[in-house]
Formats: C-alpha cells, structure tokens, sequence
C-alpha cells in the first residue's frame, strides 16, 4: 500500500486503540453508551472504509459530475450508515477496565435507587418500573462489560435514567489500571508513526498517489 492510503488507513484506527488505551489505564472505570461506541467505532474504520470500498465502488458518472466532491458525498453516506446503525442498534451500555464481578455490586446499587422491585436472574436484570430488561457480557480480555437490552420491549427513557444512574455510582469506584492497555497503546503509537515516518519518507510517492486517487 502506497504511504498515503497507509496513513488514511492507519491513522483513525491508531487514533482508536491510542483512546482504547488511554481509557484501559485510568484508575476510574469509564460508562459510555452503546450508540456513542459504536459510532466511535465508525469513526475509527473510516479510512480504511475510504481507500477500500469507498474507492473501489465509486460510481463513476457521479465523479464526472461532482469531481473531488464525490468524495464528501460518499463519506457523508457512509457516516448515514454508521448513524442508522447506532440508532437501530439494541439499547446498551459500556463500561470500560470494570470486569462483571466489579460491576455488579455497583450496578445493584444503582438499581435498587431507580426500581426497588429490579431483580436478578443469573446475569440477567429485570427492572419492570422503569421498562428495562437486560443482561451482563463481559470481555475478559479487556476487562470490559456491557449491560446489552434482552428483548424488543425497552423503554429508552428508562435506560437513559439507568445511564445516569450508574455513571454516578461509579464515580466513586477507583480500579487498578488494565495492564493490556498498553499493548493498544503501543499499538496505536505504532500505527500513527509508522503512517508518519512514511509520509514525510517519500514525498514525490505521496503526490503521486494523491493525483492518482483525486485526479478523475
């Protein structure tokens, strides 16, 4: 791959695990929303989305008629995509560095404010009160848990009061740092010099693929 596409590619997705790793190494556990990391998701596979299939299926009647501004309209679809995704996809919430076991305690807490009569069912959760039916799945790995909605019904007010909720008793809870969030920062830092180093190596390769890739 010629330096260019190698830095489109590579830079959003070191910027990701750079972040992936920054949140794994703090001393709080950190709650984000499934929408909200799916979407950053998105933002980070958009480079390879743009020197892969964003190249390879561009319509060429719309780049006679639009030239480079093609490029903002196929973005601006993809990114239509990632948006619809987040939107359909079922309510959930992340934690990050916080294993099941950690969270648990914390989470029944959170709870037992919003719904007195919430119950678990094995790694299940029912809160009937509030419309919310869900369940724990844990990346081990990463020490990462989700709270993932369990069925169709869900009422989304009561999973944003849920949100809240636990952000706030988290607040309170200080977790050793992740030791793996340093492999994906190593890794994030290599990807972004590696796209770096080979830009500024070869100056002429990159004006060559930049005429290549926006010269119609």
């Amino acid at each position: 791959m010629d330096p260019l596409r190698f830095a489109i590619a590579a830079v959003p997705l070191g910027s990701y695990l750079l972040l992936l790793g920054l949140l794994n190494l703090r001393t709080r556990p950190v709650l984000v929303t499934g929408a909200a990391d799916l979407a950053t998701l998105g933002m980070a596979l958009t480079g390879l989305i743009f020197v892969g299939p964003i190249a390879l299926f561009r319509p060429d009647a719309a780049t006679v008629e639009l030239g480079d501004f093609v490029w903002l309209f196929l973005l601006a679809f993809y990114w239509l995509w990632v948006t619809l995704a987040a939107m359909l996809c079922r309510p959930r919430l992340v934690v990050y560095n916080l294993s099941a076991e950690e969270l648990r305690p914390v989470l029944s807490e959170a709870v037992r404010k919003l719904d007195g009569s919430g119950r678990w069912a094995g790694e299940s959760l029912v809160l009937p009160q509030i419309g919310v039916n869900c369940h724990l799945d844990t990346f081990a790995w990463m020490r990462n848990t989700s709270l993932i909605a369990s069925g169709g019904r869900q009422d989304l007010a009561g999973w944003r009061r849920l949100g809240r909720s636990v952000e706030r008793a988290l607040r309170g809870v200080a977790i050793r740092p992740n030791p793996r969030g340093w492999l994906l920062l190593g890794a994030g830092v290599a990807l972004v010099a590696a796209a770096m180093l080979r830009l500024t190596a070869d100056p002429r390769a990159v004006a060559v693929s930049w005429g290549q890739l926006f010269a119609f």
